[in-house]
């Protein structure tokens, strides 16, 4: 059984998504210990305990101390065979955080997983489920990965409400180098949910007037929907670099789209391969495929994090060094 820090580095509920994915896949016991354990409320919370519990039923695992504020984890997975289920994260727990630690169980299902997921599609501190679909996954399809997701409902928060449609079919990767693009043309949703139609508009070209100033094209759509939270938000993508900013409760429509435009304009100007978030996610999957190498434009607590934690469990070594103005990282 490998015994995983859970309060290394950024200490927080990365470490449980990684860690307890790569069991599976690995078919290796493992223990996190200290889970989140410098944060103001330590331990699990709701949407790492139905994490757990989603991947546990899908490879069929034992597992001890997965319970709301536990800071202890026993996981013994077995034989990872695919089918369906309906997952409720509840209220606006992260559809695409959930997403994360499904997916690489794809790489040694037998059988296609199909997932209907319910909770928050669009919330602050996870990536969007646009992110997901146009940066992320389209990134490991470069890789060989074959995922399919279908948005049916947005969720925001607090009341979530999100309804995404998730297929994951048996996949086999290999490594990709992620270098420069240099693409000029940025797309993008801007998108609210029971709000006037002017907030999406509001959103959109706060974005578009920040990223054409910067000498980019743009090419965001406007969604307005009816769903059953209200709230807002904006994607933008380019290549293999995305950024997402939700909307907030008294913060102004101009805001959320600069925010978003001002963080794409940061990371493509960097002339780098992938944005900073992209990296983190995308370590693992160069650990699996045993080779990748990517450039970003700075080494975040989440990056290191996680090649700490896929170096344990798949006894890979990354090597990363800077190059000029950016961070590259090979394995």
């Amino acid at each position: 059984m490998i015994v995983i820090d859970g309060g290394f580095g950024e200490g927080g509920g990365q470490i449980v998504r990684t860690a307890i994915a790569l069991s599976a896949v690995t078919g290796t016991p493992l223990q996190i210990r200290d889970i989140r354990v410098g944060r103001s409320q330590p331990g699990l919370k709701a949407q790492h305990v139905k994490a757990i519990e989603t991947v546990g039923r899908l490879s069929r695992a034992e597992y001890r101390g997965v319970d709301i504020g536990s800071t202890e984890v026993t996981f013994t997975p077995h034989r990872i065979t695919g089918g369906a289920m309906r997952v409720d994260i509840g209220t606006a727990g992260s559809i695409p955080l959930l997403m994360q630690s499904v997916a690489p169980l794809g790489l040694v299902a037998s059988d296609r997983i199909t997932l209907r997921l319910i909770g928050g599609t669009d919330v602050a501190w996870s990536p969007s489920i646009d992110y997901m679909v146009y940066v992320f996954f389209e990134a490991l399809s470069r890789m060989g990965f074959d995922a399919r997701v279908r948005l049916i409902a947005r969720g925001y928060y607090p009341r979530g409400g999100g309804v995404v449609d998730f297929e994951i079919l048996p996949s086999s990767i290999r490594p990709h180098r992620f270098e420069s693009t240099g693409c000029r043309v940025v797309f993008g949703v801007s998108h609210a949910s029971n709000l006037p139609t002017h907030v999406v508009r509001r959103q959109r070209t706060a974005a578009n007037e920040v990223l054409s100033s910067h000498g980019f094209k743009c090419d965001i759509v406007e969604e307005s929907g009816v769903f059953e939270s209200v709230g807002s938000g904006i994607t933008l993508w380019c290549g293999h670099i995305g950024a997402c900013s939700p909307g907030e409760r008294g913060l102004r429509a101009e805001l959320v789209g600069e925010g978003a435009a001002n963080a794409m304009v940061s990371e493509l100007e960097g002339g780098v391969g992938v944005d900073v978030h992209l990296a983190d996610q995308l370590i693992p999957y160069f650990g699996l495929a045993g080779g990748g190498s990517l450039t970003v434009r700075e080494l975040s607590d989440h990056i290191m994090t996680n090649i700490h934690v896929v170096e344990q469990l798949l006894n890979v070594s990354f090597v990363v060094r800077r190059v000029e103005d950016v961070i590259r990282i090979s394995l």
